[in-house]
């Protein structure tokens, strides 16, 4: 048959590119080897050049807060006087007077974000309070977690899950004289 007297020919990588190899059958040893012709880079489009557009390059940290007193926050470099809400990459300000004020009503922009945050760090000024459990419980079946710490732990928190790339978001009062650092 002359199907048994044919090589078998396979592609072999090499350095210069893919070849042509042929390879005898153990039954065939006695035919001769021969070479035949190597890919060129016109040959194929694998040679072809690919080239990538970054069409936004991606922040190194997001948002951060630097420093804190009784007046507000400094953001990035931003000075956000009285409450503030960080809705990365957004600042607002934020119409709250203390953690009473906290309601279903004040967290409204947090919940109705899309994508959605994964939690939301509230800050209530000097020290830490009691926020009213049906807000908790609302927010909780949004599928927000909440963390309720004083305004120093806060932007700590803040900081830390921005720096882990988390999608977070963070409501906070400034604190008193007392505990406020610049």
């Amino acid at each position: 048959m002359a199907v048994a007297n044919c090589t078998r020919l396979f592609l072999r990588g090499t350095a210069h590119g893919l070849r042509l190899a042929s390879v005898r059958s153990p039954l065939l040893l006695s035919l001769p080897m021969t070479r035949t012709h190597r890919l060129g880079p016109s040959d194929d489009e694998l040679y072809q050049r690919t080239t990538v557009s970054v069409m936004q390059r991606e922040e190194s940290g997001g948002v951060l807060i630097y420093g804190y007193s009784p007046r507000g926050f400094n953001i990035d470099g931003n000075s956000v006087i009285g409450p503030c809400a960080l809705l990365p990459p957004t600042i607002l300000q934020w119409n709250v007077g203390n953690y009473k004020d906290i309601t279903v009503e004040s967290l409204a922009l947090f919940y109705m974000l899309e994508p959605r945050i994964e939690v939301l760090v509230l800050g209530t000024g000097g020290r830490v309070e009691r926020i009213d459990p049906n807000v908790l419980k609302f927010m909780n079946r949004k599928g927000i977690a909440v963390e309720v710490q004083d305004t120093p732990n806060a932007c700590a928190t803040f900081n830390f899950l921005s720096s882990e790339r988390r999608i977070a978001a963070a409501g906070l009062i400034p604190p008193p004289p007392s505990r406020a650092l610049e």
